[in-house]
């Protein structure tokens, strides 16, 4: 995605279409406008000027179905409704739509039981696009019968398939099928991301996430929807390509790298002296102006004669009580409670990662010190980490990634990445952003070190947490979905690549 966009529940969405409705727009203009988004989705992802096939369930995603078919036959595109339900049986907007996209020449068929099965597969294999509008957000029990089977065909085709806001057949809050649900090759949101899109199996079903369809519901129907009608989250966004850039502002002219921060890097023991280096790239990477590495006594020579471009200093005599920020964990060992222990009661920011969390997760007075630290906490934990800090099992936390996110959040007032696919960001007061950037290549060793000096660069350099954060994950995820790497040092020039690409902010300057 290119911008940001929100994520609501289904009740949420429910809300939002009725709160429009209450201030003027039409339940009909709302379908409409959802019908043309899907034409111009259809037409944008079409292999070729063939036949689009639509495949209409009986309700409200039926009858946008029904409508970009309309707009799709006075585009004079080739358009087959196959219509599950018989559309004599429709009832208020879906069926006006209906009757709308029949006069303006779509064919409408319908297939309303098994006996009517080879119609639906010999349709969907003229298709060169099938839209999926059978059901939509509303859905809450297992498919069964013809409704399954017709699902199944839809999968059989081996066609492209663009769904209307939802794969059919998944909840729309856990992202888990309901029986049956149709693998997408795209869906369209409807005015918002939904949570089945991008928890457990969601991104299996949904394909590649479009930007939602704008259908005149307004910004702060939205906002309102997801503080009035309670969630998980008190808002949650799904992070955008341009959120990069808000990090990344053209630097001025005069620059010297004082004013870009300088960021303490506590890490390294006996076998483990690369962590804190790929922390350093990823923050050199991410511009700033001053790097520093302390290290325990043992491993400062290797550490020192290793690296060029950061300062590597023994522990116990590093000046880091005027740091920036601070990062600490990666490579680190668990018998660095004293250091740690100093580190939460400084006031800077600080972003916890790796031996950092194990030993807090060890401790209940690390812990009691994190939940009540006055500076800004960032903590960077794998499932793995995350379950010993909830005393739970990493099965438990992937079975629930958003909960728990909330939970870690909620319990040691701090901002937490859940790292994994679709990584989840969560703030102390319970906003969440979802990362829909990042490739399985991503999971190997050193990657989350590279991602703990990025963040840890942004809030070096002033950025709010809530700016800092969410870009460096984002960045993070961008750089391994690129080509050409296999090893973590590689990413930091990856990312380094896309902030030049994206915003040029790292090579451009203000006159």
């Amino acid at each position: 995605m290119n911008e940001s966009a929100p994520i609501l529940t289904a009740a949420q969405m429910r809300w939002a279409d009725q709160q429009a409705m209450k201030n003027g727009v039409s339940g009909f203009v709302l379908m409409e406008r959802a019908g043309r988004a899907v034409e111009d989705a259809a037409l944008r992802h079409a292999p070729d000027s063939g036949r689009v096939v639509i495949v209409a369930g009986p309700g409200n995603n039926g009858g946008d179905g029904y409508a970009a078919a309309r707009f799709l036959s006075q585009r004079n595109v080739s358009v087959t409704v196959v219509a599950l339900a018989d559309p004599a049986t429709l009832q208020g907007e879906a069926a006006e739509h209906a009757r709308l996209a029949g006069e303006a020449g779509a064919k409408i068929r319908v297939a309303a039981g098994p006996d009517d099965g080879e119609m639906l597969s010999g349709w969907l294999a003229r298709a060169a696009i099938v839209v999926d509008a059978v059901f939509g957000t509303g859905l809450t029990r297992p498919l069964q019968g013809w409704m399954r089977e017709a699902v199944a065909r839809i999968n059989a085709s081996e066609r492209p398939v663009l769904a209307v806001d939802i794969a059919s057949g998944m909840d729309a809050d856990r992202g888990v099928a309901l029986g049956e649900a149709v693998r997408a090759t795209w869906t369209l949101p409807v005015a918002a991301c939904k949570w089945g899109h991008w928890l457990n199996d969601g991104r299996e079903y949904a394909g590649e996430v479009l930007m939602p369809a704008g259908i005149g519901i307004s910004d702060v129907i939205i906002a309102e929807a997801q503080r009035k009608k309670k969630g998980p989250a008190r808002s949650a966004r799904v992070i955008g390509r341009a959120d990069i850039g808000t990090a990344f502002p053209v630097r001025p002219h005069r620059a010297h790298k004082r004013i870009f921060g300088h960021l303490w890097i506590f890490g390294g023991s006996m076998g483990y002296t690369g962590a804190p280096r790929l922390a350093a790239f990823g923050a050199h990477a991410c511009g700033a102006g001053l790097v520093s590495i302390a290290c325990p006594d043992d491993v400062w020579q290797v550490m020192a004669a290793s690296s060029l471009e950061t300062m590597v200093h023994p522990q116990q005599e590093a000046p880091w009580q005027e740091a920036d920020a601070v990062v600490a964990g990666p490579g680190w060992g668990k018998e660095q409670q004293v250091m740690l222990s100093s580190l939460l009661e400084a006031a800077m920011p600080l972003l916890l990662d790796a031996d950092a969390l194990n030993m807090i997760s060890d401790d209940k007075a690390l812990q009691q010190k994190l939940t009540e630290r006055k500076g800004v906490s960032v903590i960077t934990p794998h499932p793995g980490e995350a379950g010993r800090l909830l005393g739970k099992s990493a099965g438990d936390i992937q079975t629930d990634r958003l909960a728990a996110v909330l939970a870690l959040a909620g319990i040691f007032r701090t901002w937490v990445v859940l790292k994994g696919a679709e990584t989840l960001i969560a703030s102390p007061e319970g906003d969440v952003w979802l990362c829909p950037f990042g490739s399985p290549r991503l999971a190997v060793a050193g990657s989350g070190d590279v991602l703990a000096g990025m963040a840890g660069a942004l809030l070096a350099q002033g950025r709010e947490p809530a700016v800092a954060v969410p870009a460096a994950v984002a960045l993070h995820g961008l750089a391994g979905e690129e080509d050409g790497w296999y090893l973590a040092g590689q990413l930091a020039e990856r990312a380094h690549h896309i902030i030049e690409s994206q915003t040029g902010t790292l090579c451009l300057i203000a006159g």
